[in-house]
């Protein structure tokens, strides 16, 4: 969901240096001679100027021609949670365990989920993963996907976590199922992204 451009020449308040500047909701990083790391306030007036996209501060980046509005948009418009995730509208969706009240009211702006008992060819299914048992309900709950469908395991994050992700990864991998994706689900919480294991 981000962008990364190469052999941009910032001008910045240490200094000028040409460098890689990468787009990484919510951060703007430049990488060359001289670094900078800006986010919210710092990025609040941005604007283009040409070929530059310019901070309230000064500090300007030259992009290659005609990228500069194409930054600008993708700054100013991040992408939501939904996106993250991968949720589109028309997608069977199944949630299992999750409880997050701000999640689900997001969730039914986009789809209606639809139990997992009734569901096949499932696009996208979220399971709550508070303990090992939880993670048993894979093995059943994987034969529901579609033949692109994901599963997102959310648990939660932090030392005082009862799952780590190690645990999380194990299991799943033990029910021949492939991790291909991080996102920080909530303040407390974690998603990891599994599909199904190709067979050889």
């Amino acid at each position: 969901m981000g962008k990364e451009a190469s052999g941009v020449w910032g001008q910045l308040s240490d200094g000028d240096s040409e460098g890689k500047l990468l787009w990484e909701p919510p951060k703007l990083i430049f990488r060359g001679a001289y670094r900078g790391i800006y986010q919210g306030h710092a990025l609040k007036n941005l604007r283009t100027e040409g070929d530059d996209l310019v901070l309230s501060d000064g500090t300007r980046f030259t992009l290659a021609p005609g990228q500069a509005d194409k930054w600008l948009h993708a700054i100013q418009n991040p992408p939501s949670r939904l996106d993250k995730l991968g949720v589109k509208p028309g997608m069977t969706v199944v949630v299992d365990g999750v409880e997050d009240e701000d999640f689900l009211a997001e969730l039914s702006t986009r789809v209606e989920p639809v139990d997992a008992d009734e569901a096949d060819g499932v696009d996208i299914l979220f399971l709550a993963a508070d303990d090992l048992a939880d993670l048993d309900r894979l093995e059943d709950l994987m034969w529901t996907l579609g033949e692109k469908g994901a599963i997102w395991i959310v648990s939660q994050k932090g030392k005082g976590a009862p799952l780590k992700d190690t645990d999380v990864l194990t299991a799943a991998r033990g029910f021949g199922l492939s991790d291909t994706k991080v996102c920080a689900f909530s303040k407390s919480h974690t998603a990891l992204r599994f599909v199904r294991r190709k067979s050889a």
